[in-house]
């Protein structure tokens, strides 16, 4: 007999807006019911009392290197799995492995065990983050394993990722770029913009090529001028372009993420963590790919060579990027939702399973207090977190 939950009494958001005094019930992996009408099942199901909580779709994180202590780029699955469970631990319930810049043989031998993970349903896909980027940008990525986006490299990456390939970001500036950009279109794989030292009109002809995300907007590209308007302004202007905003406190000043999120709304809005391995640990040093790291009160930055002090993704989790989305940015609690949730998992391509509260999804969502702070994670019907309140039987 499959097993029913009824979670009652809080504040559910559903794709049309909250619901007060909210009910999901889940059987089984699914989503049966979600609303506030009486869901069919109830008898006999398992209850669970959330008056005074929040319960919010699973995160998607479509940008993350690591936690944990753990990198993607570690080459095993095991390291892999701690810095899944390490977010998932954290409410990000679909995750895309992002690699760091390498040689393109040691990138085809990540992608050969972070795809067998992906087709055991522990990740939602690969993100090959370089080696195809500007070295005027190339932040925490090594200069000397930098490459021109050749199209035959591109594919070979997107080959040896096996059907997991899901984005590339690049420089479309640099020679092939914009081969590149069409081939990844034309392959069903995300071409994002970034770490690139283009102008204005080079990334509009990347948008024309079939770009569709902005790696991490504004970071690792030159900045907003009033006469070299550069990249950002092209890419928060398209609606085709979705971009992407570390809301850390450290990569974006708050008024530059009110700035993006207002000019690119809440439907061209995706917040990921591009978290390496100190997410969820303490300050101390950890490798990111063939670097070392220091972590400083949350800060990750490259630790020597010729990119030392750079900052070198960060140490958010999703559950922090919510909190914080609300309580500092003060933005809608459904626009917030849309940027963790519904608009990755439609750019991934996933929007039929995960992203919202929907009957016949997976029963992805996470429960926070009234104060905003985790006390719940379920992941296709299992709890990974379990708030600790538990009335009824």
């Amino acid at each position: 007999m499959v097993e029913r939950t009824v979670l009652s009494g809080a504040r559910v958001v559903l794709p049309g807006g909250v619901v007060e005094d909210g009910r999901v019930t889940v059987e089984g992996r699914r989503v049966v019911d979600a609303g506030t009408a009486s869901p069919r099942g109830q008898e006999g199901a398992a209850a669970l009392d959330l008056t005074g909580h929040w319960i919010v779709p699973g995160f998607v994180d479509m940008h993350v290197h690591g936690g944990g202590g753990a990198s993607f780029s570690g080459g095993t699955a095991e390291e892999a799995l701690t810095a899944i469970h390490t977010h998932r631990a954290h409410g990000t319930t679909t995750t895309v492995a992002s690699t760091v810049t390498g040689s393109l043989d040691d990138l085809a031998r990540q992608a050969g065990v972070l795809s067998e993970l992906t087709e055991q349903g522990d990740l939602a896909g690969i993100h090959f983050e370089g080696p195809f980027i500007s070295s005027h940008r190339c932040g925490a990525h090594q200069p000397e394993l930098l490459r021109d986006p050749d199209p035959a490299d591109v594919r070979k990456l997107v080959e040896a990722a096996r059907g997991a390939a899901k984005m590339v970001t690049l420089a479309p500036e640099l020679p092939g770029g914009l081969d590149s950009v069409r081939l990844l279109a034309e392959s069903g794989v995300i071409a994002a913009v970034g770490h690139t030292d283009s102008d204005y009109d080079a990334a509009q002809e990347a948008i024309e090529a079939g770009a569709t995300v902005a790696t991490h907007l504004f970071n690792a590209m030159p900045s907003l001028l009033h006469r070299a308007p550069g990249p950002i302004a092209a890419l928060l202007e398209d609606e085709r372009i979705t971009v992407e905003l570390i809301n850390d406190g450290t990569h974006l000043h708050p008024s530059i993420l009110e700035l993006a999120f207002s000019r690119a709304g809440a439907a061209r809005t995706a917040f990921i963590t591009d978290a390496m391995g100190a997410a969820g640990m303490s300050d101390g040093q950890y490798p990111l790919g063939p670097m070392r790291v220091d972590v400083t009160d949350g800060v990750a930055r490259i630790a020597d060579g010729p990119t030392a002090g750079a900052i070198a993704g960060s140490t958010l989790t999703l559950d922090t990027a919510f909190k914080r989305a609300l309580t500092v940015d003060k933005l809608p609690v459904e626009d917030v939702v849309r940027a963790l949730s519904a608009n990755p998992a439609r750019l991934l391509g996933v929007a039929d399973r995960v992203g919202s509260l929907e009957p016949g999804k997976d029963a992805d969502l996470v429960v926070f207090d009234a104060s905003y702070d985790l006390v719940g994670v379920m992941r296709h019907g299992e709890w990974i977190v379990k708030p600790a309140t538990i009335s009824g039987g």
